[in-house]
């Protein structure tokens, strides 16, 4: 099943018994049936003191768009290269025509077991040029392919009579639930959310590269954020999108509550899902409108482990976490006539609450994605829970016991 959001729900089979409450299951993807998924702060989750931007999402910063493809199918054991299949692809845009009118990105890997293509490049140049696009381990060159497939199309004398590119892919690893060898992730799928790109609401959890992810021994995926500064501060706004597959359930804190710690035990199936006690990983994407350069914005990209670790994560020896910041206030020419071109930058005296705006809605985002992300049954039977809303409010409303 392909679609360009969260992959259609297969009604659950439910079992009554005498005294016993209806438990729901799917054979693809499952969620709380009693209760609808809700973003950090419908559940009184708070973070920081500045104020999201309209929809709380990467999309608040003018012309960013995000596509998804989502791929669920299949049930019962792997067949590697059959399925099932439990995956996606999730796209970030970060202007129209970015390839002519390049944004000032810079980047900052906290711990590299894992990879984000380009990243050479954006540190040399100080710039990004292209789409970027989020996937599993094994479908970066194939999602790769349909980034330059993409680009190709719009830009066709790339390779002839102009630049080549390297584009950027960063990867999260979604074996624990998907048929991963398979890598089923199609250039077509590909396509499909580059040109589904929008700026409107994002959608979170178990959608696009998030359809496969583990985060904190729960359901995680793709989750959201903004903020934006007071007009004393400059008005501007800082998105954030991240990718969350990392950290371990004793771990989690949410809102300064540890959370991870009061929740129930991680049951036995939960733990048999990391094998080789897998640390997993989390992208972090960070836009904003302030006119910063590729090194201000590298030292943004650092900030957002500060978020990371509010979250609780330590950044453990096999998790891969990787950073990126662009900024969409200044044009780099694609290739200027003129000898000299002028860009406005921020003064560094001024990045203090671009720094602190950037930690609160990382951290936000991460929560988002858990809060919003729904139960999936995979591979093998594999059944990862969602966070369970009922249970959270009962420990954030008395966080003591």
């Amino acid at each position: 099943m392909r679609s360009n959001g969260i992959a259609r729900l297969t009604i659950p089979l439910l079992i009554l018994a005498i005294g016993i409450c209806l438990a729901p299951f799917a054979s693809a993807q499952a969620s709380e049936p009693e209760e609808s998924r809700l973003r950090a702060r419908a559940l009184g989750i708070v973070v920081g003191s500045y104020t999201p931007g309209p929809l709380n999402a990467i999309t608040d910063v003018a012309g960013v768009t995000v596509g998804q493809t989502t791929l669920i199918s299949g049930d019962g054991p792997l067949k590697p290269g059959l399925g099932p299949v439990r995956t996606g692809v999730t796209v970030v845009i970060p202007r129209d025509d970015v390839w002519h009118k390049k944004v000032p990105a810079g980047s900052f890997v906290l711990n590299g077991t894992g990879e984000m293509t380009g990243l050479a490049w954006i540190n040399e140049s100080g710039f990004l040029e292209y789409p970027i696009a989020l996937t599993n381990t094994l479908n970066v060159p194939r999602v790769a392919n349909g980034v330059m497939s993409w680009m190709i199309s719009r830009y066709p004398e790339i390779g002839i009579t102009d630049d080549t590119l390297t584009p950027v892919v960063a990867e999260c690893d979604d074996g624990r639930l998907n048929d991963i060898q398979g890598r089923h992730i199609s250039e077509a799928d590909v396509l499909q959310a580059l040109d589904s790109a929008s700026s409107g609401v994002v959608q979170e959890g178990t959608v696009g590269a998030g359809t496969g992810m583990v985060s904190y021994g729960f359901k995680g995926g793709i989750g959201t954020s903004s903020r934006r500064l007071p007009d004393i501060e400059g008005g501007y706004m800082i998105g954030v999108l991240v990718n969350a597959n990392h950290g371990r359930r004793p771990e989690l804190v949410m809102g300064g509550v540890p959370v991870g710690r009061l929740y129930e035990a991680i049951p036995p199936v939960a733990q048999a899902l990391s094998p080789g006690q897998s640390e997993g990983s989390i992208i972090v994407l960070i836009a904003t409108d302030a006119p910063l350069d590729g090194r201000q914005l590298t030292r943004l990209a650092k900030r957002a482990a500060l978020g990371l670790a509010r979250t609780g994560s330590t950044a453990r020896h096999g998790s891969g976490d990787f950073m990126l910041a662009f900024s969409t206030a200044n044009i780099i020419p694609h290739y200027p006539n003129d000898r000299t071109y002028t860009l406005t930058q921020l003064a560094d005296t001024h990045m203090n609450p671009l720094i602190t705006a950037t930690v609160e809605a990382t951290e936000e985002a991460i929560l988002n994605a858990l809060t919003m992300a729904s139960t999936v049954v995979g591979r093998d039977g594999h059944r990862v829970e969602a966070i369970s809303i009922t249970r959270l409010r009962a420990i954030l409303d008395h966080p003591a016991k």
